[in-house]
């Protein structure tokens, strides 16, 4: 795989993987029959419960980074990097979707009816 190109197959299994979690938790017996179940997740719930995620990775980094400088022996320092990267990387791509939405937004203000 070459970087800054996306490897399509390992998006499919991760997709795969996520619609078999999601009929283990609607406790269905086969993603057919979740299809058939299932209600469609509403976009903006989807997008609150992105930015509850991401918020939530940059608080457990922040208090990980506290606990670090107060002197707490159970964190280590590559843990709290790590965490802190994770928070950044997470809020990155945050931010690139949300100019994603507001360039499709302007596109569909400025078509012409």
């Amino acid at each position: 795989m070459k970087t800054g190109m996306i490897d399509t197959s390992r998006i499919e299994a991760m997709m795969a993987q996520l619609k078999a979690a999601a009929v283990r938790a609607e406790g269905a017996q086969s993603p057919l029959q979740a299809g058939k179940t299932a209600h469609r997740a509403d976009f903006a719930d989807a997008l609150k419960s992105s930015l509850d995620q991401v918020n939530n990775v940059q608080h457990q980094s922040a208090q990980l980074g506290q606990r670090f400088a107060m002197g707490d022996d159970k964190v280590n320092l590559s843990d709290v990097m790590i965490s802190m990267q994770k928070a950044n990387i997470s809020f990155q791509a945050t931010v690139q979707v949300r100019n994603k939405l507001v360039a499709a937004y302007n596109e569909i203000m400025n078509m012409q009816i």
